[in-house]
């Protein structure tokens, strides 16, 4: 499967809490990183998600936000996952950063130049990627 999405995690289902409207999900990787989506309980129907099945998580760059350590705020995105800048790849406006995270999954992240240098971020430099569940979108095989 090729998709557009620059965050594509494999995982399985390890939670999953239904509700009449929505549903959580949350995906573990192989080395352990968690992600969670909020997704519809038709899709969960439709798509056969239960807890021990393969799925992938799809984030788009854009909707990755980071926090720079040593942040005293509290934030209602679902995941919020700590790691390292392991590459910054600058361009005219944006700069696509790449956080390696414990488990060994890399989440990238597309900010402005300006927040990169306002944030310090560099190689090496520990940061957390913030994504709200809502923009995690699912997807299983065949």
């Amino acid at each position: 499967m090729n998709v557009s999405a620059r965050n594509v995690f494999k995982g399985k289902i390890t939670a999953l809490t239904g509700g009449p409207i929505n549903a959580e999900v949350e995906l573990t990787t192989s080395g352990g990183d968690i992600i969670v989506a909020i997704v519809t309980a038709s899709s969960v129907g439709s798509l056969g998600l239960a807890v021990g099945k393969e799925a992938v998580a799809l984030v788009k760059a854009p909707w990755v936000m980071l926090m720079a350590e040593g942040n005293n705020y509290r934030f209602s995105a679902r995941n919020q996952l700590a790691g390292t800048v392991s590459a910054l790849a600058k361009g005219a406006v944006n700069s696509d950063v790449a956080l390696a995270l414990p488990g060994g999954s890399v989440v990238h992240a597309v900010v402005t130049n300006d927040a990169v240098a306002e944030l310090g971020l560099r190689v090496g430099v520990p940061a957390t990627a913030l994504i709200k569940a809502s923009h995690v979108v699912l997807g299983v095989g065949n």
